[in-house]
């Protein structure tokens, strides 16, 4: 007789075949689904990600070309004090610094030599000296006036220019042209009065050279006075000692009265014009100082750089323009930085110059396309090492790769790098 319990508990055939059916289904549908996954996930982990750049765009803006170069400040007019007669100098007791005064600072005395009595062609030879620095001390006032007048007429005209400057009558270039006669003007009186001493000072030391011959003694002591007024620059004779005649023993300048000399070379100073602005950097101060070109030297000179390559160089002497106060701490032969614009222009199509490379002598840059980088030849122009005029090849807006990496290629797909703010 059969048991009544496991009767109850056994299934019938068709309901166990069914189930065992579709568990099996399930099993291969779950296992497929795992491998599609998987197979998914090792295809994305080898597709080429997206490379992170830094983009910009280009654009419209103002663009001026600059030639920069180191410079070095120089006094602008400098005497070379010597002694007027040979014999014994004392001891120099003014130092690199010292304020002089034209005519009243005593800087040495020199006790001539005693020297024979002059032939009469010698004093002949002296006393021709004498009239011919009377005739430089006229001359040079004669100029002092000539200038002076030219100056006054100059700051009257620069005077009318800023009124009808200030109504709109003038533009703004006849306004710094009038501007830049002005000082130059008041610069050349200033130099017209420097001749003038020196060449008081001259005709003081040929008669002292005459008096002193027609002595024929040496008990007359030649006090050495400063020919102009400033300071100390150098003193190259310091101790005492016995000197021939034009021996040099210091300089003298006015250190406020201070001009910019830098060595250009000559390729570019040929686009140097006089009255250009320029901008002085690196001198010590927060700001730069403005400054304007006054003159471009004719004359190149040969000199060698620092890597023995022989470059031709050209003196390009500017001035500076209202300087602030710190400025007058500027001394004689300090290391500038100057940047003299030689071209502008209001509105030009430019780019970032990181975002250009050549190809032969052809320039290409990456354009950005929906994601993916597009090498696009273009057409350059001027340049100021930072950004650089694009005169042809993309239009206004478009998305250039600035400094892409070596990984970039054409088709290349790219994202923004992400910046993060402080």
């Amino acid at each position: 007789m059969a048991n009544p319990q496991q009767h109850s508990t056994t299934t019938p055939p068709w309901e166990s075949k069914g189930s065992r059916r579709g568990k099996g289904m399930l099993r291969r549908v779950l296992m497929w689904l795992l491998l599609a996954g998987l197979l998914g996930w090792i295809v994305w982990g080898f597709r080429p990600k997206p490379i992170e750049v830094e983009i910009d765009r280009a654009g419209y803006g103002p663009l001026t070309v600059h030639v920069v170069e180191e410079g070095k400040t120089r006094v602008r007019n400098r005497y070379m004090l010597s002694t007027p007669v040979a014999g014994h100098m004392r001891r120099v007791v003014a130092k690199a610094g010292d304020e002089v005064k034209a005519g009243e600072s005593i800087l040495t005395v020199i006790e001539p030599a005693v020297s024979p009595l002059l032939d009469p062609r010698a004093e002949a030879q002296a006393r021709a000296r004498v009239e011919i620095r009377e005739a430089a001390c006229q001359q040079a006032a004669e100029s002092l006036e000539m200038v002076s007048t030219a100056a006054k007429f100059a700051e009257s005209h620069w005077q009318r220019m800023r009124q009808l400057g200030e109504s709109g009558g003038v533009s703004a270039t006849d306004k710094d042209n009038a501007e830049r006669d002005h000082l130059m003007r008041q610069r050349e009186v200033h130099a017209s009065r420097f001749a003038v001493q020196v060449a008081n000072h001259e005709l003081a030391q040929a008669k002292a050279a005459l008096a002193q011959a027609e002595g024929g003694g040496s008990e007359l002591a030649v006090a050495l006075r400063s020919p102009v007024s400033g300071r100390v620059l150098k003193v190259l004779q310091e101790s005492a000692a016995v000197l021939a005649q034009g021996t040099p023993i210091m300089e003298i300048g006015d250190p406020a009265d201070i001009e910019i000399e830098a060595e250009i070379l000559s390729r570019d100073a040929v686009a140097i014009r006089s009255g250009a602005p320029v901008s002085i950097e690196q001198w010590g101060g927060a700001t730069p100082l403005a400054g304007r070109v006054r003159r471009v030297e004719p004359a190149a000179f040969t000199k060698i750089s620092s890597l023995g390559v022989e470059e031709q160089r050209v003196i390009v002497l500017s001035d500076m323009i209202d300087p602030p106060g710190d400025a007058r701490f500027l001394g004689d032969r300090y290391r500038v930085e100057v940047r003299v614009a030689i071209w502008h222009a209001d509105k030009v199509l430019q780019v970032p110059s990181g975002a250009l490379f050549r190809e032969g002598n052809i320039w290409k840059t990456f354009t950005v396309v929906n994601g993916v980088a597009r090498k696009t030849t273009v057409e350059v122009g001027k340049t100021d090492g930072r950004h650089t005029e694009i005169s042809g090849g993309i239009a206004e807006g478009t998305e250039v790769l600035v400094h892409p990496p070596d990984a970039i290629k054409d088709g290349s797909a790219v994202v923004p790098r992400a910046t993060t703010g402080n």
